[in-house]
């Protein structure tokens, strides 16, 4: 291999000029000006072979993408300059049917900083590299309007769980965990969802004895959406004043626990597939408070007046990046030993005089029941814990429009997460 070095070079007219042989390195002096005149070929943009797969352009490339089998995505060069040209065409007439994605690769492409995608029958377009504002911007596009590029549609994952319900008194079971409830959606730009996080049930007190409260509904919605409510959970049942009679578990995203000789409440209400939570535990003579239902496990049963039946077990998730159990239920009163709350936020239940545990905020837990032996007013049983309502989305195509204050994590393993623990809204 040599190189030529092209000092002057005065071609006939109708003759082919070959300048060095295969494998040769061209050189142009410095100050030298090489036009492209008439159909000569071999300058500017170079054409590659067809693309059936995902790849990474390189600047100065022309691609014909074939989408007939499978959609695939087109990853822009990493560290682009001002000038840098890719070339993009439907090879197939396929695009309507399977688009083509352009990543832009950490840069913006039209002042956006979210993929975009080509969707249309033969279509095709020229990217110059303009600068770190605007990116990479379409200079050319045919057959489907003066601007090819159209925001690409992006999978957004959901995480929503209802607010716990709160412990009942005077021999309360504990509440049930707020309904939890996942969900993969793919979002087209510009798309306002709405996120609703609800409260934990309001603690009670004795005298006189009070059933638990229900906790609140969350959800998530927007156009084109499949709109996700998790229920709140069942309040604990309790031993009534002045009836002197027991009361059942409220039902709810997952049951309350019962109280004295008396059911829990059933979870799972209304209907989700998959389930969105369990049913509390029930109160057999001469039992004292069972556990609230959890997201994963239904509450204990109390058979005996000295322990208190469990809440039931909540359920993990590693959306944030790290693995959080979630919507636990919590845990019955009793004479000796109350139950414990179920792992994922719920609250203890408690003995004697003691004010029983609420549940963890943003767990959607549920809070314990409280025994209050003495009948003496007073003795609080635990408040439910609050829901949470988690979004996570690739870095790429995160849009920054959001309201209500969310926290926002970015570069966990290539995404953004937004935790939401009140209302607020994101746009994609």
């Amino acid at each position: 291999m040599s190189q030529v070095e092209v000092d002057k070079i005065i071609p006939q007219s109708g003759t082919t000029l070959t300048v060095g042989e295969s494998g040769d390195t061209i050189t142009i002096p410095s100050g030298a000006t090489l036009n492209n005149q008439g159909t000569a070929t071999g300058f500017g943009i170079a054409w590659q072979s067809v693309q059936t797969t995902g790849f990474t352009a390189v600047a100065g490339n022309a691609y014909p993408c074939n989408t007939t089998s499978a959609a695939f995505t087109v990853t822009l060069p990493a560290t682009p300059s001002a000038g840098d040209q890719i070339q993009l065409v439907d090879y197939a007439g396929t695009f309507d049917t399977n688009s083509l994605t352009i990543d832009g690769n950490g840069e913006d492409i039209e002042g956006a900083a979210f993929n975009f995608q080509l969707t249309g029958d033969r279509e095709g377009v020229i990217l110059t590299y303009i600068d770190s504002t605007q990116g990479w911007i379409a200079t050319s596009g045919i057959n489907e309007g003066t601007d090819a590029l159209t925001p690409a549609d992006y999978d957004i994952e959901f995480l929503v769980v209802a607010g716990g319900g709160s412990g009942g008194s005077r021999i309360g079971g504990g509440g049930g965990a707020g309904g939890y409830r996942t969900s993969t959606q793919s979002v087209s730009a510009g798309t306002v969802i709405t996120v609703t996080v609800g409260d934990g049930g309001a603690l009670v007190s004795s005298m006189p004895g009070l059933a638990g409260n229900n906790g609140s509904n969350s959800s998530i919605s927007g156009s084109g959406l499949t709109t996700i409510t998790s229920t709140g959970g069942g309040g604990g049942g309790a031993y009534l004043s002045p009836s002197n009679s027991p009361s059942t578990g409220s039902n709810g995203g997952s049951g309350g626990g019962g109280s004295l000789s008396s059911s829990g409440g059933s979870g799972n209400t209304p209907s989700t597939v998959p389930s969105q939570g369990n049913n509390g535990g029930n109160s057999t003579s001469p039992g004292r408070g069972s556990g609230g239902g959890g997201a994963s496990a239904v509450g204990g049963n109390s058979t005996t007046a000295a322990t208190g039946g469990n809440g039931g077990a909540g359920t993990a998730s590693s959306i944030t990046g790290s693995s959080i159990t979630r919507a636990g239920g919590g845990g019955g009163c009793a004479d000796t030993t109350a139950g414990t709350g179920g792992a994922g936020g719920g609250g203890a239940g408690n003995i004697g005089e003691n004010n029983a545990t609420a549940g963890d905020a943003n767990t959607g837990g549920g809070g314990g029941g409280a025994r209050n032996g003495a009948d003496t007013s007073g003795v609080q049983s635990g408040a439910g814990g609050k829901g949470v309502v988690i979004l996570s989305m690739s870095d790429a195509n995160y849009s920054g429009t959001t309201t209500g204050s969310p926290t926002v994590a970015t570069g966990v393993a290539g995404k953004t997460v937004l935790t939401f623990t009140g209302t607020g809204s994101y746009t994609t």
